[in-house]
């Protein structure tokens, strides 16, 4: 019985989980009552509705943009540009700062310290420049295919590239500082809780892909694994790398579960 109460999140914890995924992982207004590792428990694991309502925002405006004659190539930059906007630009200032952690070929604690400085080397522009021209050239593809594909694929991309940051909190992966959002999110996640979030996700993109048809439905769901493998690959680089995850990581691993699964969904 106590294994199970542990297990069952009361529902003041389940809403300051809510509290953190929103706070931390979005410009919403959601005000964090509790800073502390259950928090950024449950808050990794509301990590990927936080990504949907990212994801929705984003296609509600590129088809808006759509609706009103603007073309898939314009509707597809504004379909790329809202995450950006309602994380404050975070998760791809993580991405270019790991990038240029990855490239210092440096030791550990000299990368960290490149990574934790405010300017942007040339391996972090280069990233950020073919990752956002990745991201626009899948939705404008996926757009020119029809309004209801790109839609369904900005959601889904934003909940797996959300989903991927409850893995990398999953037990086992350590932090590589003391301190900063890293260490306060890092090794919280229960690998069976992890796994519950994933399946269920996953079954959420198989049903988004059955609206369009049951060949849809699988290549949604191997569009969301292919991100999340490229992801876990990019993670464990990292931490063999600098010892363990940072927030710029999280912003990395976030950017590349996202990238990947839109440029899936145009194979094939």
């Amino acid at each position: 019985m106590r294994n199970l109460q542990r297990r069952a999140l009361p529902y003041p914890a389940r809403m300051d989980g809510l509290r953190f995924a929103f706070g931390t992982l979005t410009v919403l207004p959601a005000r964090i009552t509790r800073w502390d590792r259950d928090a950024a428990r449950a808050g990794m694991l509301w990590a990927p509705l936080a990504g949907l309502v990212v994801g929705l925002f984003s296609a509600a405006l590129g088809g808006l943009f759509l609706l009103f004659g603007s073309g898939p190539l314009l509707a597809a930059v504004v379909t790329a540009a809202v995450p950006a906007l309602m994380t404050r630009g975070l998760h791809l200032d993580g991405l270019a700062d790991t990038a240029d952690g990855l490239g210092s070929a440096k030791p550990a604690e000299d990368a960290l310290r490149i990574m934790k400085q405010s300017d942007i080397g040339p391996f972090g522009v280069i990233v950020l420049l073919f990752v956002l021209l990745a991201q626009v050239a899948a939705l404008y593809r996926l757009y020119e295919e029809s309004w209801a594909y790109g839609t369904v694929a900005a959601a889904l991309a934003a909940t797996v590239a959300r989903l991927a940051l409850t893995h990398a909190s999953r037990h086992g992966v350590p932090a590589a500082r003391p301190e900063g959002l890293g260490a306060m999110v890092a090794a919280t996640v229960p690998v069976r809780s992890a796994a519950l979030v994933t399946g269920g996700v996953l079954v959420l993109c198989a049903g988004a892909g059955a609206l369009f048809s049951p060949y849809d439905a699988i290549r949604h769901v191997l569009a969301a694994a292919a991100g999340l493998g490229a992801a876990t690959l990019l993670l464990r680089r990292c931490v063999r790398r600098f010892g363990g995850v940072t927030g710029d990581v999280f912003g990395a691993v976030e950017e590349t579960a996202g990238t990947v699964a839109l440029v899936a969904l145009t194979l094939g």
